[in-house]
């Protein structure tokens, strides 16, 4: 008798930890449940992946989707709704919203939000503070929580643990990695002088290389002496690639796609405030760096930093236009097109953007195109050419830093649990993203 399953994704050619090949993917209770040829098996639904590539679902290990308090900006239904569209199966949101997610009640509260209206699956950070650190081997094991974030230099909202002594703090009550933000505060309030009015190119000086080569050096040295396992979010200079590269043991690194792609002072002088993040979009010498780590292993994830703002807020002149830009849609088409431009593989790809999530974060059941894990899969066509444009953006601010590129490489369908969300640029399933499980959180 032949074998019968909620979902068959066939004649497409499977990425995953075997290598790449031709097989299909049968789903059952929104599981993985087989791989291989499923051609006499039947199916309650069948996708035809013929000419498209199958890949594990992506996962977003870095989103700022503003909600509550910046809902004009971006919110869950929003962010998530792009998340999908780029063919991203699970993001994990930062703490940095108005109010902070710093207790189990705002966490809870963002978990209720997320309750039927985010499209793909979710967690959520808990942002350390000098306030709270006490609590927080408390506060990162809850159901939904991703982990503990913390600013050590000012960005985006009020959440800052600048000195040593409170980075130790909170590295003392946190017992899974902690994930930082690496740039010292010290040094970037001594250069606010040098920004320059309505001149972006002034923004990497403000917030130059060193300021972030110091945090990260000073992070390390604190991680080290407590043995805590530490995630260094958005490394953005060769010297930190090359200082991380001798960490491993206790250091993970996150790298963006605007930092792959973008570049100063170009960039500045053609995007303005469009290109405006922290830590900043640097020269080409740094990019170049960054490319090396990549090579060499030092990147262990891919992260957007989605965080949006509006075109209103975005216009004003520098140092009052604020940092940050979406990036959650775009994250895939711009990462295929450095594939198909022959500066990573596909299977490197592919351990960005799920494996690396998987074992960075201990993720319970996700992260793997294997049987017995989530059937979440991201189905891309190579071969399509399809231009990024601000009309196409999901984001509540309506516009993308690609906007006008040729993305080589293209997501049709995401796949969250064995359910189609997203097929060929349409949302087809709403609301039904559910909280991300952890290997911490399993008893809770």
């Amino acid at each position: 008798m032949a074998e019968t399953y909620d979902l068959i994704v066939h004649g497409g050619e499977v990425v995953n930890h075997a290598g790449r090949g031709m097989a299909d993917v049968g789903v059952r209770g929104g599981k993985i449940v087989a791989i291989g040829d499923l051609s006499q098996a039947s199916a309650g639904e069948r996708f035809d992946a013929t000419g498209l590539t199958v890949l594990p679902g992506v996962i977003d290990t870095q989103v700022h989707f503003r909600e509550p308090g910046l809902e004009w900006k971006e919110d869950l239904e929003t962010g998530s709704r792009g998340a999908v569209l780029g063919g991203v199966v699970a993001v994990f949101e930062m703490p940095n919203t108005e109010p902070t997610t710093t207790d189990a009640d705002a966490l809870a509260d963002k978990l209720a939000r997320a309750k039927g209206r985010m499209h793909c699956d979710h967690a959520f950070y808990v942002g350390g503070t000098h306030e709270n650190a006490a609590f927080l081997g408390e506060l990162e094991r809850l159901p939904g929580c991703c982990g503990v974030k913390v600013f050590m230099g000012a960005s985006t909202g009020t959440l800052l643990v600048q000195d040593d002594e409170g980075v130790e703090q909170v590295l003392r009550h946190v017992n899974r990695r902690a994930t930082f933000h690496s740039e010292d505060e010290y040094r970037l309030a001594d250069r606010r002088g040098l920004a320059r009015t309505g001149d972006w190119t002034s923004h990497p000086e403000v917030r130059d290389a060193q300021a972030a080569v110091q945090s990260t050096e000073r992070l390390l040295r604190i991680a080290r002496k407590l043995g805590k396992r530490i995630h260094v979010l958005h490394v953005t200079t060769a010297d930190e690639v090359e200082i991380l590269a001798r960490h491993k043991d206790v250091a993970t690194v996150e790298m963006t796609p605007q930092h792959l792609t973008l570049e100063g002072p170009e960039a500045y002088e053609r995007l303005k405030g469009f290109a405006q993040m922290n830590p900043p979009i640097r020269d080409a010498h740094h990019r170049a760096g960054l490319w090396r780590g990549l090579a060499a292993g030092v990147t262990d994830v891919i992260g957007s930093d989605h965080a949006p703002h509006t075109r209103e807020e975005k216009a004003r002149p520098y140092p009052a236009s604020p940092s940050g830009m979406p990036g959650v849609q775009t994250l895939v088409p711009v990462m295929l097109t450095h594939v198909a431009e022959g500066r990573l593989t596909l299977e490197r790809f592919v351990d960005l953007t799920s494996a690396g999530a998987n074992r960075i974060f201990n993720l319970a059941d996700k992260g793997r195109l294997a049987r017995g894990y989530d059937a979440d899969l991201t189905i891309v066509d190579l071969k399509a050419r399809r231009t990024i444009t601000h009309a196409a953006q999901a984001n509540r601010a309506g516009w993308t830093p690609f906007d006008g590129m040729e993305a080589k490489g293209w997501p049709l369908a995401t796949i969250v649990r064995g359910r189609v969300v997203m097929r060929e640029d349409e949302v087809i399933a709403e609301g039904t993203g559910e909280p991300v499980r952890f290997g911490e959180t399993l008893a809770g």
